[in-house]
């Protein structure tokens, strides 16, 4: 595995990974959303991933192997919640408010995680770069 290897798929996992912060913020940003209906109330969504284990997996004109890419972003199937609320815009004719399936709690474990995992990917990267000065270095002596 060439140098370049490693650089590409730290870079993929670091660029999968700030996807999967993104939305974790986006839930978060919605997760006290009101409808008028199920099918209307906000549903988290969820990055998909795929491992590039061959070319054809590869995307834009890389043809090397490994790496990670998000192919998509799946909509929660969890429940929604609903709330008694008929002085809120968005009630129904029975009062009922739809809410998001955001958890909170599950979002901030899912940003920490994805942070970790940044974190770690911009470590490999630091840990190559180190080890390539000091090949150059030894080939100075």
């Amino acid at each position: 595995m060439s140098i370049d290897n490693i650089f590409g798929i730290a870079g993929s996992a670091l660029s999968a990974q700030m996807v999967r912060m993104n939305v974790s913020a986006s839930n978060m940003a919605n997760a006290n959303s009101t409808a008028s209906s199920e099918a209307e109330a906000y549903k988290a969504k969820r990055p998909v991933f795929e491992a590039l284990l061959s070319e054809q997996q590869a995307s834009m004109g890389q043809n090397k192997l490994g790496g990670v890419k998000v192919t998509s972003l799946a909509a929660d199937q969890a429940a929604h919640g609903q709330m008694y609320d008929p002085g809120n815009p968005n009630a129904d004719a029975n009062g009922i408010v739809y809410l998001s399936n955001v958890s909170e709690t599950g979002e901030m474990i899912e940003l920490m995680a994805a942070a970790r995992s940044y974190q770690n990917n911009v470590e490999v990267i630091n840990t190559a770069r180190q080890l390539m000065m000091r090949t150059l270095d030894i080939t100075k002596a």
